[in-house]
């Protein structure tokens, strides 16, 4: 990479970060933000090219592994049957109608490209809608449907490209061995990706030092890409099931791995998101020049058509695999009711691997070809992205969409679980003093009386929130009452070892490893 180019990813890097600070402040979403300041900036900066391989190998890993290690094994396994009619039956419905349409509208392109747009722009990316939905509290299971749909539809819909490509440059492919390719793919993809995981999860086995712990997970997409990609298997696939096996299994490792690799993960994925969605934006003066020998006019006809192919085959899909849901299983938990099958109508955002895909066509394609389907790649997004998610949180708050329900039993269910350790720490408690013979001396009774009285404080806690953390008359709980004035306290002692350090009367790394157990408490105190 030269360093002219390494200087401009820099430059993108600090302003997105800026503009994404911007929308969090804000309570903007900041991929909307980001897309919207990088395409107004196009004009005015260096061309940044999006580099395919950059995105695939780079960018792509991270961001699933992730997604994955925030996600819910069990949920997504419950909603498997609506997961793989998104991630798969919709992928490839999708291009199959988006690439017939293509093909009437340009009835000199190839059919074999036409489809390979159609898997291009197939895949949504669902983390603008997540982001919104989250913020907005949408229920649960759209939000497991959402995320479960975009871990796998990546892989779908680039073997289906894959496929389209081979059938362009090497002739006729056959549907038998298309379908054998795609599944071996994918077999392929999870036998790698729970062999990676085993042995990661014995790697972890042999230490427990949470620096060494996550440094090694910062490999492990990387690591599984690679390995399945090498053999012609989905990368996808096995990155998403490695995350998927370590994240149910995260329990296992020390308090302090997790409390690490949530960090290392949130900014991870904060920047990396940052950068794909600014650099979106930036494509436009690169897209745009490269269909100068056709009429705005006639090509703002094309990128409409397909946009609204796009949108309302995923509202087709959607409805009809509602349906189809109900009639197997009876209305049962598998099948999305009317509002949530509208909303994931219209939760199909594309992102930046669709872009990348795009920029990877084999030179072979004619420029002329090859130019004009980034355009309508690049529209398509744009058009997803500006149109359907700006739009998105007003449609949640129309259809009266909420999770308070949700919560409110989630904050019952954490309150009942926190009773029931309680009473089993507190008995664990009595068997340990009981063993030891004889009566605790005066410090051992403050000691065990202390234990008693965190322990009560916590679950208390647990039970306050579900009043909305207020005592009767809107008055203060004990327990906010405590969190406040403990709060309190620490900044004042923070404030003492500062200034004995500037007094040069305490050692620096003392001063660290005292803050450090003070925002330990705080962090429990915030929790």
């Amino acid at each position: 990479m030269s360093p002219i180019l390494g200087l401009q990813l820099l430059l993108v890097a600090g302003g997105a970060i800026a503009v994404a600070a911007v929308a969090r402040r804000k309570g903007w979403p900041a991929p909307l933000l980001l897309v919207a300041a990088g395409l107004l900036a196009s004009p005015l900066v260096p061309a940044v090219p999006l580099d395919p391989e950059l995105v695939l190998y780079v960018f792509l890993p991270p961001l699933l592994y992730s997604a994955a290690l925030d996600s819910s094994y069990l949920r997504l396994r419950d909603a498997r049957r609506a997961v793989g009619l998104l991630s798969i039956g919709l992928v490839l419905f999708t291009a199959a109608v988006v690439g017939f349409v293509v093909h009437l509208l340009l009835p000199g392109l190839p059919l074999p490209l036409a489809f390979a747009l159609g898997a291009i722009i197939a895949p949504p990316d669902a983390v603008a809608a997540v982001a919104v939905g989250r913020r907005l509290g949408l229920p649960r299971r759209t939000l497991t449907l959402l995320i479960g749909e975009s871990l796998f539809n990546d892989a779908t819909a680039l073997t289906a490209y894959r496929v389209a490509i081979g059938a362009f440059l090497g002739g006729t492919v056959e549907l038998l061995h298309s379908v054998g390719a795609f599944v071996l793919a994918a077999a392929g993809g999870v036998a790698i990706g729970l062999g990676l995981a085993l042995v990661f999860a014995w790697l972890f086995t042999l230490t427990r030092d949470s620096l060494v712990e996550n440094t090694l997970t910062l490999l492990i997409p990387f690591a599984a890409y690679l390995a399945a990609e090498s053999v012609h298997a989905s990368g996808v696939i096995a990155v998403v099931i490695v995350g998927l096996h370590l994240g149910s299994r995260m329990h296992l490792r020390g308090f302090g791995t997790r409390l690490v690799s949530d960090a290392v993960w949130k900014v991870t994925a904060f920047f990396l998101e940052t950068i794909v969605f600014a650099l979106i934006g930036l494509q436009l003066v690169t897209v745009i020049r490269g269909i100068s020998g056709y009429g705005p006019w006639e090509v703002a006809g094309y990128a409409a058509a397909v946009l609204a192919a796009t949108i309302l085959t995923r509202f087709v899909w959607v409805f009809a695999a509602s349906f189809l849901l109900k009639v197997v299983r009876r209305g049962g938990p598998q099948a999305p009711g009317r509002q949530q099958s509208v909303l994931l109508g219209w939760a199909g955002m594309r992102g930046v691997v669709s872009l990348a895909a795009a920029f990877a066509i084999p030179p072979e394609v004619p420029p002329r070809e090859r130019a004009m389907l980034l355009f309508l790649t690049f529209t398509t997004v744009i058009g997803t992205l500006l149109i359907q998610g700006t739009t998105f949180p007003a449609l949640i708050r129309r259809l009266g969409v909420s999770s308070e329900q949700e919560r409110y039993e989630d904050r019952l269910a954490e309150a009942a679980a926190q009773q029931a350790a309680l009473e089993a720490g507190l008995a664990e408690l009595d068997r340990l003093v009981a063993e030891q013979g004889h009566e605790p001396d005066e410090i051992q009774k403050q000691v065990i009386d202390q234990l008693r009285e965190k322990s009560w404080r916590r679950s208390l806690t647990a039970w306050e929130r579900l009043g909305g953390g207020t005592g009767p008359g809107g008055s203060e709980t004990p327990s906010a009452l405590y969190r406040r004035l403990r709060r309190a306290m620490l900044q004042a002692e923070r404030q003492v070892f500062v200034r004995l350090r500037d007094e040069r009367r305490l050692d620096d790394e003392v001063l660290r490893e005292v803050m450090a157990q003070l925002d330990f408490e705080e962090a429990i105190l915030e929790r």
